[in-house]
């Protein structure tokens, strides 16, 4: 099948069960550091609905947080006017860049406080579904699901743990597309390894379910039978599902005593997903049982939807599909191309072809030619993530209630693993945690996004916002903009100006790894504040259009939006100026401690109400202080991005014994904020600037707590050195090279033929590079 690649041709690979690690594997579980997390139980799924006295108190702290900005305005810098007169040029523009910067990071903390309160609100409406319920629907209606993994250097392990959890959703006819996008003959030894694994994942985890899905697939079928006449079931079939349920939790035990434990990850795999779905099919088992005991009378039809429950968990089709074995399709280096290739590929029929210049797959009516199947509803998934067993079932049921006809995107905001190894870990997964309490209130006020690491996605929406362009006369169809490495967020704003809506599920159903290391942290977190200055217009135009048409947003559907994309680079912005300015001491006051005071207490609460300590809050903003540069590096990257209508490349960070390294601009901007605020320190308290001296004492002793806490201090040494190492070596010139060589090579027969005869003038750039980018490593076909 040409759409399902599994291993390359005349490659065999030995199967091995899903879970269980090559012969020759190390084992992976990082040293725990002091300071680390440690093994604790996720929280709840259905978080515990709000007390009458948390909504009190949030509403308290907003107000709070308003009435103290106004008396500052009102008390420090009207007085010093009314009281003094009008100053100096210096001294006008000091206080209005003091009070611009001041409003804008009190600004983006009320609305941290006004999206938790949202949140709260939501807790306490929601109610669970029945799960009869949610079955009686699925009996009747089956809308079709593909679930979509994108992965890129994955390791095989992850993809696998990720594969696994989503292969064993309680949803029927579920389809699993692992969409690998290395490069599909990679030179170096172990991503060709790595790869190889990747692409025996789908035949091993089928084969792992085989043995379960034959078994219950054919006890289906008596249980439908008995459900058609109706009627009650008879106390055989009772004993008989009862056996089946023990027998399938008892195989997901054997699974999970067989699972790595490598990691925290590891852990949560098989006792959160594998032990969690056993516990919840033996309770099924021993109730079955009891009915049977009791001579209850149960229907025949909730037989025939409990048998088929066990059908969906064990019966997902997993395939794989690899864009870049295919010259015509986009190869641009990111996962919104990744995810738009085999999108613009689904409910079309397609041939693979060899040509001259490489493999094509093209729509074809031929006989020969593959349905690449197309789906009511399409699920994105990074490849580091885990769904709880329920996703699916509930997520899709909620669109298909009646009222829900133009959500587009539903979700659950990932949460982080419990147990992490590292305090940066530690502390990086508080911040995604409350980030999941945002999301939820973003909801409650009109203003969700889409959150990349998992979405399912009504695949309508997807062809309402497609962009259709042609690049060298192959169609390239763009469901995902990937005008930014945030491609989620601007998708969102194209959803929502295109009439659709978006909603977070209030339940934690979803899990994706956290960077363990400062290096890995970088890199996410770089890429995070690249982009929203850039989408934050569209939205704007949206706004004003919809003003127009009569349709005004909601005020807070504005402000927070706004905030989502901007305050990155608004917080990182004016921080930097605060840390670095001195301003008049006439324009500090306590005021502004009480203004921001509301914010750090109920974080504090958030924190405890997670799990955390309420003291993380401290070790959050020096977690920000750290990564203060990356921030920045990453609002520019956006201006450098607008200003030149470029896109930001994808770019991957080397690993260093089993780390990966930070770039050393990062760390010694972290280390440069410390010693500066320090040197702040020493000129403030000799001038008797008291609140300067106290505030640069405060980013000082936190910033150093940082840099020691979540990078390290030989780490950031090793990391400084090869950063150094790197800016002065010269590369070598490759063997061979001419100065012909370097004006550029002579088109071959083969570019000729497929290009044209003015192959000499693209050739080089188009034909190679970009056409046939699998082509200098296909000798096969060269060589027929």
């Amino acid at each position: 099948m040409a759409v399902r690649e599994h291993a390359p041709a005349g490659q065999a690979h030995t199967p091995r069960p899903a879970g269980r690690p090559a012969p020759d594997a190390a084992p992976r579980r990082r040293r725990r550091q002091w300071g680390a997390e440690r093994p604790r139980p996720p929280l709840p799924a259905a978080e515990p609905p709000a007390a009458p006295r948390a909504t009190w108190l949030g509403g308290l702290a907003i107000a709070a947080t308003v009435a103290a900005w106004a008396t500052y305005l009102g008390a420090t810098v009207a007085a010093q006017f009314i009281d003094h007169g009008v100053r100096d040029a210096r001294f006008i523009a000091e206080t209005a860049a003091y009070v611009l910067v001041m409003t804008l990071l009190l600004f983006s903390s009320v609305m941290y406080l006004v999206a938790r309160q949202g949140a709260l609100y939501r807790s306490r409406d929601h109610v669970r579904v029945p799960r009869a319920e949610i079955d009686a629907h699925f009996g009747a209606t089956r809308p079709s699901l593909t679930v979509l993994v994108p992965s890129y250097a994955e390791e095989p392990d992850v993809v696998r743990t990720t594969l696994l959890s989503t292969a064993l959703q309680e949803y029927p006819g579920l389809r699993i597309v692992l969409l690998l996008d290395d490069p599909p003959e990679p030179s170096d030894p172990e991503a060709a390894a790595s790869l190889a694994g990747c692409r025996d994942l789908p035949r091993e985890i089928m084969d792992l379910l085989a043995e379960p899905y034959e078994r219950f697939s054919g006890s289906l079928v008596t249980y439908e039978a008995a459900a058609v006449q109706g009627g009650p079931s008879d106390p055989d079939s009772l004993r008989s599902l009862a056996i089946d349920y023990a027998w399938a939790a008892r195989w997901l035990r054997d699974l999970a005593a067989e699972q790595p434990r490598d990691s925290h990850v590891d852990d949560f795999l098989a006792d959160q997903v594998l032990g969690a779905l056993a516990g919840d099919l033996e309770v099924t088992s021993r109730a079955l049982f009891a009915a049977r005991d009791e001579g209850a009378s149960v229907p025949a039809e909730r037989l025939a939807q409990l048998s088929r429950r066990l059908v969906w968990t064990f019966g997902a089709e997993v395939s794989s599909f690899e864009r870049k074995r295919y010259v015509n399709l986009p190869h641009d280096a990111n996962k919104a191309m990744n995810l738009n290739a085999y999108l613009g590929l689904m409910g079309r029929t397609v041939l693979e072809s060899q040509t001259r210049i490489g493999r094509v797959l093209r729509p074809s009516e031929s006989p020969d030619a593959t349905l690449v199947p197309d789906s009511d509803y399409v699920l994105t998934l990074d490849a580091d993530s885990i769904l709880l067993r329920e996703y699916c079932l509930r997520l899709i049921h909620q669109m298909e209630l009646p009222g829900n006809e133009r959500v587009a995107v539903i979700q659950t905001p990932y949460s982080a693993f419990r147990g992490a190894s590292t305090r940066l870990e530690r502390i990086a997964g508080a911040t995604t945690d409350v980030q999941h309490i945002v999301h939820q209130g973003l909801t409650h006020f009109d203003a969700t996004f889409w959150v990349g690491a998992n979405a399912v996605i009504r695949k309508p929406a997807l062809e309402d916002i497609v962009e259709v362009s042609y690049v060298r006369g192959q169609e390239v169809r763009r469901y995902v903009q990937d005008r930014t490495v945030i491609e989620d967020t601007e998708s969102s704003i194209d959803l929502v100006a295109n009439g659709w809506s978006l909603v977070n599920y209030p339940e934690r159903l979803s899990y994706s790894a956290t960077p363990p290391d400062f290096g890995a942290l970088v890199v996410q977190r770089a890429r995070w504040a690249n982009g929203g200055l850039l989408i934050a217009p569209k939205f704007w135009r949206h706004a004003r259009q919809a003003r127009k048409e009569g349709r005004r947003l909601r005020r807070s559907t504005v402000a927070l939006r706004t905030t989502y994309m901007a305050s990155i680079s608004w917080a990182s912005l004016g921080l930097v100026f605060l840390l670095v300015f001195p301003f008049n001491s006439t324009l500090l006051s306590p005021i502004l401690v009480l203004a921001a005071l509301p914010y750090f207490l109920a974080m504090g609460a958030d924190f405890h109400r997670l799990g955390y300590k309420r003291t993380d809050v401290l070790r959050v903003y020096a977690f920000n202080l750290v990564l203060l540069a990356v921030n920045l590096g990453g609002t520019l990257k956006s201006l450098q991005q607008a200003a030149a209508k470029s896109k930001i490349p994808f770019a991957r960070t080397p690993k260093v014994a089993d780390r990966t390294a930070a770039p050393a601009t990062y760390v010694l901007a972290a280390v440069l904020i410390a010693a500066f605020s320090f040197y702040t320190l020493a000129t403030a308290w000799v001038a008797g600037s008291w609140w300067h001296a106290a505030f640069a004492a405060f980013n000082g002793v936190l910033t150093t707590y940082g840099v020691v806490a979540f990078i390290g201090v030989r780490n950031a040494v090793v990391d400084v050195v090869l950063g150094a190492v790197h800016w002065v070596r010269v590369p070598a010139e490759p063997p061979g090279s001419s100065r012909v060589d370097r004006a550029g090579p002579e088109p071959d027969w083969e570019a000729v033929l497929y290009v044209g005869p003015d192959a000499h003038d693209v050739a080089p750039r188009t034909a190679v590079s970009e056409l046939a980018p699998a082509r200098r490593g296909d000798t096969r076909a060269r060589q027929r």
